[in-house]
């Protein structure tokens, strides 16, 4: 061999040899490529209740769902649509007729072939009827058209800006027809072994175990996924969960799989890499929310007082370890949408005092103006923790927040159902178009008895939900971002509820698996881009 051909190739390998130490932080294996075949360990707390997001779109579902389904779009970086069971879209000139064309020869993991015949009946049957945010996304979807086994039509009612930001594999799951038509969908035994399209098929489902799936070797997507198995072991205890993850066992969490408490400590970890990225799509915040109908909070200048009275920050570095940051409104502040141009209530005991006082409500002789209930979940520690705080801070002003705790169902039917409370504290989801996720919270149409995560606070006005419903039918972008910004500034005048902070969700896997996108719906995404490198099977 010529020594120029061997010089080039030892330059070649030393080249590859040191990409594959970066790639594993030191190690000397060499992983530029992605390599086929392994089992992911990975976990999900708490346990998924069914395995569709179309029947439940709690976030252990969405977390598990997208590897079985796919939507009819995917998104990029930047949240732009992107092929998935659809290969491309048009929209009529007058926006009430959305034509996608669908990808040819796919089909269920039972054989069956995928056309606009299941994605009719999901988009009629399952999103518009029966998912909580799919009932304000699709209100405008009057019908689909099917001409032909590849070609779904969408006709609305009116203009529909949002429909082309709801259509990913976690969000709007495509599910098949000839296995669900004529059954209740909530009872539908595939609820809990389902047969999708995605890129891997659903194997077992062991209660209080774990959830094991497997390649799907027919995929669409030619050479996908790389893993062989993916299984999502149910870790119910805290310590447990951390230690699978410092030995090895577990190589992949989302949705803060470990505490927040052991974050830090296991960010030194050589042989684990934690992201708060993937989260973005979701726009999660935590919010203090009132009952409006209540004697005492119907007052806005009483919740604004109340507002002022609460260290957020304070809050986040005491209960949830310094993790999240302050919010401005219930935009976060990386969305386009935001504006800072809001009302603010920064941390001020004293002027809390004085709204409070100027609102009939002086301080007693023991100090006390008056007491509110706080309901919360029990389950979790940083809510403990949360609850404790928020009481410590309202006592500083005279008011005492008598603390209530409850197992989730016992709390959704006190807050959606009997609306027998005061004050709560809770997470919700702005989304990448607010319209999407924050109609919940302030339109007075969500205003619906014993759905959960709907406006529990019984806020009503006028005004917003004129505004709501240009952000919903305007396709005109300029004149949408003027009527978000307007939102917000109501939003946070009134004050149905404070939003404390915004959440940074942490991400928990091992340096061997590779292939963990930084889109902003990668924790809703399928996994079939990751792979394990040799070190990690």
């Amino acid at each position: 061999m010529p020594k120029y051909i061997r010089f080039l190739k030892d330059i070649r390998f030393l080249t590859r040899l040191l990409i594959g130490t970066l790639l594993l932080g030191g190690s000397l294996a060499y992983a530029a490529e992605p390599v086929r075949g392994g089992t992911l360990i990975a976990v999900i707390n708490p346990a998924p209740s069914v395995l569709s997001s179309a029947i439940n779109n709690h976030f252990s579902v969405n977390a598990v769902s997208p590897n079985v389904f796919d939507g009819l779009l995917s998104y990029d970086k930047e949240m732009n649509p992107q092929p998935s069971l659809a290969l491309s879209w048009d929209t009529s000139a007058d926006g009430l007729s959305v034509r996608f064309n669908l990808r040819p020869n796919v089909k269920w993991h039972d054989g069956e072939p995928f056309t606009s015949q299941d994605i009719r009946y999901s988009a009629l049957e399952l999103w518009k009827k029966l998912h909580p945010r799919g009932r304000t996304t699709f209100a405008n979807l009057v019908d689909v058209e099917t001409p032909d086994p590849l070609t779904a039509i969408f006709k609305l009612s009116q203009p529909s800006p949002i429909l082309l930001s709801a259509l990913s594999a976690a969000e709007s799951q495509v599910l098949p027809a000839h296995l669900y038509q004529g059954s209740d969908p909530l009872k539908n035994p595939h609820n809990i072994a389902p047969i999708g399209t995605g890129p891997f098929r659903f194997v077992s489902w062991r209660r209080g175990e774990f959830i094991e799936l497997a390649r799907n070797e027919n995929y669409w997507d030619q050479g996908k996924p790389y893993l062989d198995k993916l299984i999502f072991r149910l870790i119910p205890d805290d310590a447990s969960r951390a230690a699978a993850f410092e030995t090895g066992e577990v190589k992949y969490g989302p949705f803060d799989p470990v505490p927040l408490a052991d974050i830090a400590r296991l960010k030194k970890n050589p042989t684990l890499k934690i992201t708060s990225e993937g989260y973005n799509w979701l726009s999660p915040f935590f919010t203090f929310e009132f009952n409006t109908q209540d004697p005492i909070l119907r007052q806005v200048n009483v919740r604004q007082a109340l507002a002022y009275a609460i260290d957020r920050q304070g809050l986040i570095d005491s209960a949830w370890y310094g993790i999240g940051k302050v919010a401005t409104s219930p935009v976060p502040h990386y969305q386009k949408y935001f504006t800072n141009d809001v009302p603010h209530y920064a941390y001020d005991a004293k002027k809390a005092e004085q709204l409070l006082d100027a609102a009939g409500y002086p301080r007693g002789a023991n100090g006390e103006r008056f007491s509110l209930f706080f309901d919360y979940e029990g389950n979790n520690e940083s809510l403990q923790n949360t609850a404790e705080f928020l009481r410590q801070n309202l006592k500083q002003v005279g008011v005492t927040l008598k603390l209530r705790t409850q197992d989730t169902p016992s709390y959704y039917r006190r807050i959606y159902t009997d609306y027998d409370f005061q004050t709560r504290a809770g997470q919700f989801s702005a989304m990448i178009d607010p319209a999407m996720g924050l109609y919940r919270l302030y339109g007075t149409d969500s205003i619906v008895k014993g759905v959960p995560n709907t406006n529990g606070a019984r806020y009503s006005n006028p005004t917003l939900d004129a505004i709501i419903k240009t952000t919903q039918t305007d396709t005109n972008p300029a004149n949408r971002l003027k009527a978000f910004h307007e939102w917000q500034r109501i939003a946070m005048t009134d004050l149905p509820n404070l939003p404390l902070f915004e959440l940074q969700r942490q991400t928990v896997y091992s340096a061997h698996l590779h292939g963990i996108s930084d889109t902003p719906d990668q924790t809703f995404s399928s996994l079939k881009n990751v792979w394990l490198d040799k070190e990690g099977q």
